[in-house]
């Protein structure tokens, strides 16, 4: 994705006092074709996998000073109901301009009212968190550390999260320029350096706040970019200076679809790039790279964001992000103002407005937007998250057969399940048909929450059944499900603490994990996610289990659960993910080596060694692409490529077919590869059919 400068970055409107506001037009009904009853949909929903346990702070949303209804008490009474958890401030870019002290933003507009206890009182009265942007790009780590001492020793507002800048890669270094930095040297090992400066002398007042870093998710500019005179890119050095002062990272999330329709499926890009960012913290941020969490702190969909298509973007974008990691999800923004005048495809009109309420005013062709604080679509969608999961719930694993309908199911902590189902077909119906592994509904009529097109409030009903549900065109539904007085998981257990994996090797893997409590555990039961289908790959009567007979250079998600003594099982313990190694002695050897990124591509080196006592003439390489976002394109060397699906086969050209035994030489092959979100690497290589011993130098 190339940088650009928007809203979310530099506001160029001003609300004015509400008597002034001219009163706009009222948010036009759905328009899009006729609604028609489409095929069946088929959802499995298995309350056995856990995806892990909703935070307090999941369910966030952006702050800005220049927005002087920030602090109004139709702010408070709207976020409130909403259920918003997590609140940012003082405003994306604004904050490497914004002193916290003066209330000011040099070359910026800073609203009256929305200094930071008028801030924090908001923030107290909707019953949320802070976090706060500590200025990197024209501060120092002593007005930071100042904020960290009125905050929370004078005032006593116990402000955890701590983020040091915005999106300080866009200072110009990798040449755009919308951040502002003003250190003498851009580079991202100045940034590290600098972070840690922070980190000592905002811990110094208060050892128990978070300290946030900035990275960019990978497939997003300017991940994978090294500039000249750098060894690394920007995430692989501010993790390797600085990931022992770090409790959390920090990631944007603005896709760049071409339509409503391409941006209703780019959330299916996220559980990959999340993927591939906790495996770089993992990698380079040392040992503290696993305590390290995940913070999405802005996302809109960029495409008809206050109409309908942003509501189901952000319904989906917020349960995937949650599900992969991150603690918490940050709609960008509050209020940000009307811009370019488009039609979504349900008719209705989209103001290009990144705001979940309107700013009430008109553009210079006199359309205006519907009255001050008119909720868009996508206040909504915020509202419906809590009615699907509230905090201490636990997400579990869903899937749907179409990719138009996405879903997502949480396991209530009332013994309840709630299945959240996303229409993304403008202009059609679906019958969808519900099925479970690892919990059975009650016969009892659902309790259904929905979120019609374009609607201006959220319905309640009893409707349908347990496995029949109809869900409108482009709509968000929840489904409200009891538990049948027979269900499988209805221990009295608590679920098993997060899972540790230790001792992996290619075949097997040691997973050790806090006891449940409750009641007397009989034994725990470890399960393998393959989908929606779980797989028992042991029991034990401890705290932990060793897994044999594992794939090399295959990536694993487990649960563990306890059982009682009536046979039940607890709810699924978090997730626990690892990859098999490949093995320690083989007769071949790959190392696989990705450089010259730029964002949506790389090249990609491989070196390929007989390590055996006997010589090869003529090999087959064969390896499988992680992520289907990304693939060989028609550009390589030494050797011929042919892919299919995400599986690639590698032939020899006639120079360098010939492998020498015992090390006796290496042929170095390679090709340019298209990306479009993550591009893991692959886990491991066949040479003729032979798992290699495998190398991955980035």
């Amino acid at each position: 994705m190339h940088p650009f400068v928007s809203l979310r970055r530099r506001a160029w409107w001003l609300v004015a006092a509400a008597a002034t506001l001219v009163a706009g037009a009222t948010l036009a009904a759905g328009t899009g074709p006729a609604a028609a009853t489409a095929a069946a949909v088929s959802v499995t929903v298995n309350a056995g996998e856990g995806l892990g346990t909703v935070p307090s702070t999941a369910y966030g949303l952006n702050q800005a000073v220049w927005d002087s209804q920030m602090n109004t008490q139709a702010s408070v009474n709207l976020l409130g109901q909403a259920g918003i958890e997590m609140m940012r401030y003082p405003g994306g870019s604004y904050g490497d301009i914004y002193n916290w002290q003066t209330n000011t933003a040099p070359g910026g507009y800073v609203a009256p009212g929305t200094g930071f206890d008028q801030f924090m009182s908001t923030v107290r009265s909707v019953g949320a968190q802070a976090i706060l942007i500590a200025n990197y790009g024209s501060g120092t780590p002593q007005e930071a550390a100042d904020w960290v001492r009125y905050a929370n020793v004078t005032k006593g507002y116990h402000d955890q999260y701590w983020e040091i800048g915005n999106e300080v890669y866009g200072n110009g270094y990798y040449g755009a320029h919308w951040e502002t930095d003003n250190h003498a040297s851009k580079s991202p090992a100045t940034y590290a350096s600098n972070l840690l400066q922070y980190a000592s002398a905002m811990k110094a007042v208060d050892p128990t706040i978070k300290i946030g870093a900035v990275l960019t998710l990978p497939g997003n500019w300017p991940d994978s970019v090294v500039a000249s005179g750098d060894s690394m890119d920007w995430n692989q050095t501010v993790l390797s200076q600085a990931g022992s002062a770090i409790d959390f990272v920090i990631v944007h999330y603005y896709p760049s679809p071409a339509n409503a329709a391409a941006a209703l499926q780019t959330p299916e890009q996220l559980p990959g790039e999340l993927a591939q960012l906790r495996q770089e913290i993992d990698q380079y941020a040392g040992p503290n790279g696993p305590s390290i969490g995940i913070a999405m702190t802005e996302t809109d969909s960029n495409y008809d964001m206050d109409t309908q298509p942003g509501a189901l973007y952000a319904a989906d974008t917020y349960f995937t992000a949650l599900e992969n990691g991150a603690f918490t999800v940050d709609w960008w923004d509050t209020r940000n103002g009307e811009t370019t005048i488009s039609t979504a495809p349900d008719g209705a009109t989209d103001y290009g407005d990144e705001g979940i309420f309107s700013s009430g005013q008109c553009n210079s062709a006199g359309v205006c937007e519907p009255p001050l604080n008119t909720p868009f679509p996508v206040y909504y969608a915020l509202s419906m998250l809590s009615k699907v999961a509230l905090p201490g719930d636990t997400l579990v694993r869903a899937s749907s057969d179409n990719p138009l309908v996405a879903v997502h199911a949480a396991r209530n902590a009332d013994g309840d399940l709630s299945v959240e189902l996303v229409n993304k077909d403008p202009g059609n119906a679906y019958t969808v048909n519900l099925n479970y592994e690892g919990w059975q509904p009650s016969s009892a009529t659902p309790t259904v929450y929905t979120y019609g097109d374009e609607a201006t409030s959220i319905t309640t009903a009893q409707q349908g059944s347990s496995s029949t549900q109809v869900i409108p065109p482009y709509s968000i539904v929840t489904v409200k499900l009891t538990p049948s007085p027979t269900n499988p998981v209805s221990s009295v257990l608590s679920a098993p603490g997060q899972p540790a994996v230790s001792g992996v090797s290619a075949t097997t893997a040691t997973i050790s994990w806090p006891a449940s409590t409750g009641g007397q555990v009989i034994r725990y039961e470890v399960y393998e996610q393959n989908g929606t289908n779980s797989v028992l790959l042991g029991e034990s009567t401890s705290t932990s289990f060793t897994a044999q007979n594992l794939v090399p250079g295959t990536a694993y998600t487990l649960n563990v659960l306890a059982t009682d003594q009536k046979g039940y099982l607890s709810p699924p313990s978090p997730p626990a993910g690892f990859i098999t190694t490949t093995p320690v002695n083989s007769t071949c050897a790959v190392s696989y080596d990705v450089s010259n990124g730029w964002g949506s591509g790389f090249v990609a080196n491989i070196s390929i060694t007989d390590t055996g006592p006997n010589p090869i003439t003529g090999w087959t390489l064969a390896f499988a692409f992680p992520s289907d976002t990304e693939s060989v394109s028609g550009s390589n060397w030494n050797a011929t490529y042919a892919q299919s699906g995400d599986n690639v086969v590698v032939t020899p050209v006639s120079w360098d077919g010939n492998l020498a035994a015992n090390s006796g030489n290496t042929v170095s092959i390679g090709f340019v590869a298209n990306q479009d979100g993550a591009y893991p690497s692959p886990a491991s290589f066949t040479l003729n059919g032979t798992v290699c011993t495998t190398t991955h130098s980035s």
